[in-house]
């Protein structure tokens, strides 16, 4: 059996490859719609957020307009290249399970 290829662990949570998903085909997203994209509570998604910053996987950016504070978020290219490295990993953990 071959060796079996290492799934990052900061992207293999659930909500935290959403994230990284969801950034990779945007330029930035404000953390209400990426609230309402997951369905995640302010909590969860603020620790798992605050997770791939820390990694970083992922920029934020806090601002106000119109006296509303406003944050966003956007993937870096650290992040990019783990969620491509991720991916290629589980296509080859998949492997033929993949084709059927």
């Amino acid at each position: 059996m071959p060796d079996l290829p290492e799934l990052n662990p900061v992207v293999h949570g659930r909500l935290r490859l959403a994230l990284l998903s969801l950034l990779s085909a945007v330029e930035e997203a404000e953390f209400t719609w990426l609230r309402a994209k997951t369905e995640a509570t302010d909590g969860n998604l603020g620790a798992q957020l605050l997770k791939l910053e820390e990694a970083g996987y992922v920029a934020v950016e806090k601002r106000f307009v119109l006296r509303k504070p406003q944050t966003l978020y956007r993937l870096t290219e650290a992040g990019r290249q783990a969620l491509t490295e991720y991916v290629q990993a589980l296509k080859q953990l998949l492997g033929p399970a993949i084709d059927a």
